[in-house]
């Protein structure tokens, strides 16, 4: 058999085998038919966030949100009304989120231990559409608030199978950001957590200082 033949039929030989194993690995199917499939889409979209710059600009807008606004509000035993702390506090977190209308956000529902945990999951969730509705009446589009989670009494801040109005609360954080936001298409996510960072220093009038001795202006006032 002449070497020629023998370099043939190793070939079919090889082609044969690629036919017989996984379809999905063949060479007829549509290139990247097999990607992303399944269990593949999240960490491919993890991966994404993580490569744009998206996943930790949420975190670090979302550490931002809680250090300059009360992301908490509490309820009393059973309810969903807002007292006025409450509402006086969603209002300061609406004209917190106004300035990023980037960025979207949940809100989560929680109870204290008091209860069955169906009703106190149910309770929670009814919790956080509460503050849901009130952020939309301050201007906030319902598209931005991206969900409503109910935790129930799974979560508690302070441990106690008693009513505990520290566990009845609602939390809002930071979720991501609005796909497809035109301020975002050329991934300056960056410019968007320092956004508004010193309003103060640029709302100061130019003479702020003016008629203060030296010693008083470094002093400062009370």
């Amino acid at each position: 058999m002449t070497v020629r033949i023998k370099m043939i039929l190793a070939a079919t030989s090889a082609l044969a085998l690629v036919a017989c194993g996984d379809t999905d690995t063949g060479f007829y199917r549509q290139a990247g038919a097999s990607l992303d499939e399944g269990a593949f889409g999240n960490p491919t979209m993890n991966n994404v966030l993580i490569q744009t710059g998206q996943r930790s600009f949420v975190i670090d807008l979302n550490q931002r949100f809680s250090a300059e606004v009360p992301t908490m509000v509490n309820f009393a035993f059973n309810s969903t009304a807002l007292d006025q702390e409450a509402r006086s506090i969603l209002a300061r977190q609406a004209t917190w989120i106004k300035q990023f209308p980037e960025v979207r956000f949940k809100v989560f529902g929680h109870t204290d231990a008091v209860g069955s945990n169906a009703y106190n999951q149910s309770l929670g969730l009814r919790r956080a559409q509460t503050v849901v509705g009130f952020l939309v009446s301050q201007g906030i589009s319902r598209s931005r608030l991206e969900a409503v989670v109910s935790f129930g009494e799974t979560q508690p801040l302070v441990v106690s199978q008693t009513e505990e109005r520290r566990n009845r609360r609602t939390v809002t954080e930071v979720s991501g950001f609005v796909q497809n936001h035109p301020t975002l298409l050329n991934g300056k996510y960056a410019e968007v957590i320092f956004r508004e960072y010193v309003p103060s220093a640029a709302e100061a009038p130019p003479n702020a200082g003016a008629g203060l001795s030296s010693l008083e202006a470094a002093a400062g006032g009370g």
